[in-house]
């Protein structure tokens, strides 16, 4: 069987059980979630995946990918965009696309700060001040001297 990674889990352990209610067959059921981020056309989506784990007649394991009951290929496999149907798609831990939804509506809808206050301007150099310049001490330099 090839390495899944969990990410939730609904709780259906498969120890001792042939079947899980609603699942025929399953010895066990996984609940993952993905987000998706298609590098084509920039498109992001999520899905949450039921991942069924079961036992073939010649006692094999292997898994069925399921999403509203019914049988989906792998995500991991080769997802295909939704929008422009290319397969360069990144595969990211979820709520990462919801996370970047509401980070961009958050910078959209929060109104701009208040007055800021300025600190006040120096009215006197001491020693070991910075010399503040003015354009006329920079432009010195390029002045000519009289011959």
């Amino acid at each position: 069987m090839r390495d899944v990674p969990v990410l939730r889990t609904s709780g259906h352990a498969g120890a001792g059980m042939s079947e899980i209610a609603g699942h025929p067959g399953a010895t066990a059921v996984v609940n993952e979630s993905y987000s998706f981020a298609c590098m084509r056309c920039g498109h992001g989506w999520e899905q949450s995946y039921e991942i069924e784990h079961h036992i073939d007649g010649d006692g094999r394991e292997f898994v069925r990918y399921m999403v509203d009951g019914r049988v989906v290929p792998s995500p991991l496999s080769r997802p295909a965009c939704a929008n422009c149907d290319h397969h360069v798609v990144r595969i990211m831990r979820p709520g990462r696309v919801a996370a970047t939804r509401d980070a961009a509506h958050r910078q959209h809808s929060t109104p701009p700060a208040g007055p800021v206050e300025a600190p006040a301007a120096r009215t006197a150099q001491g020693p070991g001040e910075e010399h503040h310049w003015h354009l006329a001490d920079l432009l010195h330099v390029f002045q000519r001297k009289a011959s």
